[in-house]
Order: C-alpha cells, then structure tokens, then sequence
C-alpha cells in the first residue's frame, strides 16, 4: 500500500531538485541570482502561469507534483493568412543516462540553441537488476528484457537527467519496456490488453524507483507521471495498430511508432499519428527514416564500420537532415520529426550529426524545436479547417498564392487554394 500523499514546501524541495542549488530556488526551477542581470535572465526564463505554493509527493515520493512545468509556450491559433511555424522535434529512444554522458550533453546542446526535445524513457532503465522479476512482460517470463536492466548508480544518474530535463522544458515519454522486436513474442504480436499492461508497467517503474532502488536520499521527480506521459515510441517501431487502441484507453495523445513522409500529422483512432519521415540520403538514389538506426544500417549495416568512412557517413546523415528541412522549411511547413538514440555508432559520428543539425535548424527564424507534446498543443489549439488545409499539402508543397492567402477564409462557394510542387 502507497503511503498517503504529503505536502511540503516548494522552497524545500526544488531547491533539492535542482543539482548544485546552493539555496533555495525560484519556482520556475532556477537558482537566485544577485545580480541584476541574473534578476532579469529569471523573469524572462519564468513560466507563464506561476505554479501553487506547494510540492506534492506522490506514493513513496519518487515522482511530485510541483506544479506548471517551466519553460513551455502556450501555444496560440493562427490568425487568418498566418503562416505556420516550422516546427522540428528531436526525440530520443532509450533515454537513460551511461557512462557516454549523451543524456547530460544533449541537454546542454538543447539549452545552448534554445531546443526542448522529447525523451522516451524504457521503463527497465528505472529498475535494478536485483528487483527484474517485478516486470512482467507480454508473451515473456517474468524478468525478461531485451535490453536488460539498470544498477543502481544508472538509476541514480538517470534520474538526474529526467529531473533536470523535465526542469529545462523537455518532456518525458515512453519507449515501454524490455524492447521486445520480431515474430516471435515481439511488440508487433502484441494485443490491446497486452500493450495496456506493458504502459501499466512502465509507468510503475517510474513511479516507484525509490522503492525499488533504496534512493531514499534522492529528491523525486517533480510531475507527476501519470498526467505527463501523453505518448511514446514502440521498439523496432512495431505493433502500431493494436499500440494505438491501447494508447487511446490509457489517455495517450500521440503515437510517434509509425513511419510516413513530411506531411502535417493526422488523428488514427483518437490520436495523433506523428510518424518518422522518409528523408534524403545524398548521393543514393533513396530515402530513409529519419533516424541514426536508418541511416547507419544503410551505410555500414554495423555499428563499428569503417573508421575512415565515419566522417562521410555522420556529413550524409546531417547533409540529408538539412535537405528535409529545407523542404519542409520552404515548402508545406510539415514539422520535421526526427528520432535518435543515445549511442556511439561507427564513433559517435551520428550524435555529431544531431548536433549540427540542432545547431543548424534551431536557430532560423519562426522555427520551434520542441517535443512532441508541445507540437500536439498548437495542432490542438488550431482551427480544425486551417489544419485540415494544412495536411492537404503534399511533401514540398507550398500554397501557389501564397500563405496568406491559402489560409485565409474563403468566400462562400469558393475553391480551395490549390498548392504548388517545390523541388525537395
């Protein structure tokens, strides 16, 4: 039995949530500084809506509620004519914190260019090995995983980061479990009621690591899982259809399992379909998912090829990122949805590639970096006829009259505006 729910200052507890607070912190999550810039960097960096005066621990304390998350927009409906923004989102598959420090370090790459992202967090990465037998998976014995299970000090680290991350604005997803692909038992073979018991778990694990662990000593993470978990990424992106019927029942807003093009995302059965995207490989006569995995499986089909091809392979990989913005960025304005993995394939040469092409992309004018949620919110805050406008547009397909007019109201009786093909 869960202990009740307690209260406690805010002053007390996101002074501890924040790592290296001095004392205690302002309620968007920043420690107070003395200088009048400082005062200033502060109240920019505020929420838009103040969060209550007290922090909530929840169950056994490992998550809390601390209020209105820092550092997210309020999204806002587009004005008649209005062009849209270019919305990119940079996702990570298996976000959890090694001794490769990518977790840490792309935090700091998203603060540095102004990018929140969206981290989904394999649930087994939140429970010791010791405790294994706890997850039970679908169509597997009990303790099961393909990707096997954490240690202590990877829980303690790894909390770190999704406590810091949720903090600078990022969102906290979920990439399930024990990662289970193919045929045999895979994702893919899945039924509803075996995916419900899968999230069931997966928020289990986030929600009882102290338990499991004995990280009393740790401050919690400051949401509440239950409320911020609005979607995730099958493994292998298998067992999409019978996901989303699951991911309807358990309130899920959004499924990034599929695979598409660069078009504005549709609704599947109550939820919105947000896939990865075909994109340009330069110099091969195809295109692929826009995802390290892809990318590397096409040039190498290993994670430590050839050394002397590395460089060429992460410039293919950044050189194919930008050419699907620049056709999204000039054409249809489709957000542009990318997923990566915390990994150092053929010598970390993709990671570089995420990194310039954040650096690249999230710095051009009426471009948004931000997860998924966010992007859900402003499709969700949109007049549904101007999004339906929108995901008329084919792959580089700007409106021939221009924004202005293509989403500007049209006079009873009047043909919708037809969209010109530009070259991707």
């Amino acid at each position: 039995m869960t202990s009740p729910t307690r209260r406690i200052t805010l002053c007390a507890v996101t002074a501890a949530l924040v790592a290296g607070a001095a004392g205690c912190a302002d309620i968007d999550g920043s420690v107070p500084r003395t200088t009048k810039q400082g005062a200033a960097a502060t109240k920019r960096n505020a929420p838009a809506e103040a969060p209550e005066s007290a922090v909530r621990l929840i169950g056994d304390g490992s998550t809390a509620y601390t209020g209105v998350q820092p550092h997210v927009s309020v999204p806002h409906r587009l004005k008649p004519g209005q062009k849209p923004p270019q919305f990119v989102v940079f996702s990570w598959d298996g976000a959890g914190e090694d001794s490769q420090k990518l977790f840490s370090h792309f935090r700091a790459v998203g603060k540095k260019y102004d990018a929140t992202m969206t981290y989904f967090l394999s649930g087994v990465y939140m429970l010791p090995g010791a405790k294994k037998e706890q997850y039970d998976p679908p169509q597997h014995v009990a303790g099961s995983s393909d990707i096997g299970f954490n240690d202590a000090e990877g829980i303690r680290d790894t909390v770190t980061q999704l406590r810091g991350a949720w903090l600078d604005g990022n969102e906290i997803g979920t990439h399930f479990n024990g990662h289970f692909c193919g045929p045999d038992g895979g994702v893919g073979t899945w039924s509803v009621p075996e995916w419900k018991s899968e999230i069931t778990q997966a928020k289990a694990m986030v929600k009882h690591w102290r338990t499991n662990t004995g990280l009393t000593g740790l401050p919690p993470l400051p949401f509440d899982y239950d409320k911020e978990l609005a979607g995730g990424r099958s493994p292998c992106l298998e067992g999409q259809h019978n996901l989303l019927s699951a991911a309807r029942e358990m309130g899920f807003r959004y499924d990034a399992s599929g695979n598409g093009l660069q078009v504005w995302p549709k609704r599947r059965e109550g939820v919105w379909d947000i896939p990865l995207q075909e994109v340009p490989v330069p110099g091969r006569a195809f295109e692929t998912l826009s995802m390290d995995y892809n990318f590397m499986f096409n040039q190498s089909r290993t994670v430590h090829g050839d050394p002397a091809m590395y460089t060429y392979w992460g410039d293919q990989m950044r050189d194919g990122l930008l050419k699907a913005f620049d056709r999204s960025y000039n054409g249809n304005r489709a957000p542009l949805i990318m997923g990566n993995h915390f990994e150092s394939w053929n010598g970390g040469t993709y990671m570089r590639a995420v990194e310039q092409t954040i650096a690249a992309v999230c710095t051009r004018p009426e471009v948004r970096c931000v997860p998924f949620k966010q992007l859900v919110n402003w499709l969700e805050a949109q007049d549904p006829k101007t999004v339906g406008k929108l995901q008329g547009l084919a792959v580089g397909e700007a409106p021939k009259e221009g924004w202005a007019a293509y989403l500007s109201p049209q006079p009873s009786g009047a043909a919708p505006g037809r969209g010109v093909k530009k070259q991707g």
